[in-house]
């Protein structure tokens, strides 16, 4: 079984089945000593972009949201290590939907939405992600630089995955800020099947 470690922020990673290790957004919190085959970054902002925190496995991949939209509204879809990325809008005022992507993530069954720094967008209003039949999603509710938890809530119920996971609940001003969650900030997402993680707990897919 699949396993996510939720290392704090924005920051997570994925162990398969067969041991592949993948990191989504890496920059945040511990867990950076497993080797990675898959390392994958929904934009380029200082607290998603530590690539180098953790050891490469040979073969290594990055993946960064260029590669995922090499040009406006060009959204793709790489395989890589097991694992299907399918690429998707994300944006708001501080994240500019030609440099920033979310990420449909398949693997070991699963269906997992990293949705990196987002608000509402037309995407999830049009119910397109609702189509995709989604096991997770880690949202993001820090209310600064993204939607605060209440329109997080309402993303929640436009997306219909089955679990949604709070993540980025604090605003990161500097890449030395050392507050990483908001337990807080986490309760108030109003969602059937919230999960919430705290960094350093493990969740069985």
């Amino acid at each position: 079984m699949a396993r996510m470690l939720y290392q704090g922020h924005g920051s997570y990673r994925f162990t398969l089945r067969d041991q592949t290790v993948v990191y989504v957004d890496p920059f945040a919190g511990e867990g950076y000593d497993l080797p990675a085959d898959l390392v994958l970054v929904t934009h380029e902002h200082p607290d998603h972009v530590m690539v180098d925190r953790m050891p490469h496995k040979p073969g290594c991949k990055i993946l960064r949201a260029a590669d995922f939209l090499p040009e406006p509204g060009c959204y793709q879809v790489i395989q890589s290590h097991g694992v299907k990325a399918t690429a998707v809008p994300a944006c708001n005022q501080n994240h500019p939907v030609d440099e920033c992507v979310g990420l449909v993530l398949e693997f070991d069954g699963v269906r997992f939405y990293a949705s990196g720094d987002t608000s509402t967008t037309d995407f999830m209003r049009q119910g397109k992600r609702a189509q995709l039949d989604l096991d997770y999603a880690a949202l993001p509710g820090d209310g600064f630089y993204n939607m605060g938890p209440a329109e997080a809530s309402e993303c929640a119920a436009l997306i219909g995955a089955r679990h949604t996971i709070p993540v980025h609940l604090v605003p990161v001003h500097d890449v030395n800020d050392a507050v990483i969650f908001d337990r807080a900030v986490a309760e108030q997402f109003q969602v059937e099947g919230r999960i919430i993680l705290e960094p350093g707990q493990e969740l069985e897919l």
